[in-house]
């Protein structure tokens, strides 16, 4: 509810400003340690990644609420924002977007880790388990962008708008594809965002969606096997469907004026 959500960001909001709050039973402030606000800013920015690995990784529609609260802390506490980018970007690194090379001496382990795999007793998640993970990321990524707490004071731009968003899509467009990440990321992407670039940026959006479907879809084509065509045919679908209509549809779960009312 838009009620419950704006208690939860006021109350992020009053312990980044310093203002006592009642947590578990007890009250806490930053200002009772030194390094407190430094702590809270880091481990905080830390959950709001934790939640796109794991919630929204689950339950897409998710991605809103979480990233609206984000997007107005972001606006308020600049720190926040700037190591939740930090978290992010070493999590999934294809939220830069960047695909790290192998270097002399890098053991696997340590590379699939700089791929953005979960590594335990040299164990390696599973590759479904992973592609999850990096999709709520990119998700939660794809909404924040295109989002701001309705009760700022709107005086300044978004700290990370749209022209952030349209950068990620144009430099993933530079980067040789990869199997299975690159068609599940840019169907990710678009499907959350699609819509609000495509408002924003108008006929240099159509000209890149044109790009994707006559000339990226087949070079990902060309590096995918016949048991990862899965989320490559979910791509070629949407976009051969948005380009039909001349129209990004608004994605699922987006929060309306009415949300707010409840």
């Amino acid at each position: 509810a838009g009620s419950k959500l704006r208690e939860v960001f006021d109350k992020i909001n009053n312990l980044l400003s310093g203002k006592p709050v009642q947590t578990e039973g007890q009250t806490v402030s930053v200002t009772q340690h030194p390094q407190g606000l430094e702590f809270v800013c880091y481990k905080l920015a830390e959950k709001f990644v934790r939640h796109g690995e794991g919630e929204v990784s689950f339950h897409h529609d998710s991605a809103f609420p979480i990233a609206v609260v984000l997007s107005g802390i972001w606006e308020l506490h600049p720190r926040v924002g700037d190591i939740f980018l930090a978290h992010l970007h070493k999590k999934c690194p294809y939220s830069v977007p960047f695909y790290p090379a192998r270097k002399e001496g890098t053991s696997m382990e340590e590379y699939q880790r700089l791929l953005g795999y979960e590594v335990h007793d040299s164990k390696v998640e599973e590759q479904d388990h992973f592609l999850k993970r990096m999709s709520g990321m990119i998700r939660l990524y794809a909404a924040i962008i295109q989002l701001r707490w309705p009760y700022g004071n709107r005086q300044g731009a978004h700290p990370h708008g749209l022209s952030y968003g349209w950068r990620w899509l144009a430099q993933m467009l530079n980067l040789e594809p990869l199997a299975d990440v690159t068609a599940m990321l840019l169907l990710d992407f678009l499907e959350v965002c699609g819509n609000a670039l495509m408002k924003q940026y108008g006929i240099q959006f159509w000209k890149t969606m044109f790009f994707i479907q006559k000339s990226y879809i087949p070079r990902i084509e060309a590096v995918t096997s016949s048991g990862q065509m899965g989320c490559l045919s979910r791509l070629k679908n949407f976009v051969q469907k948005c380009l039909r209509a001349e129209e990004i549809p608004l994605p699922k779960g987006i929060l309306t004026p009415s949300f707010w009312r409840t």
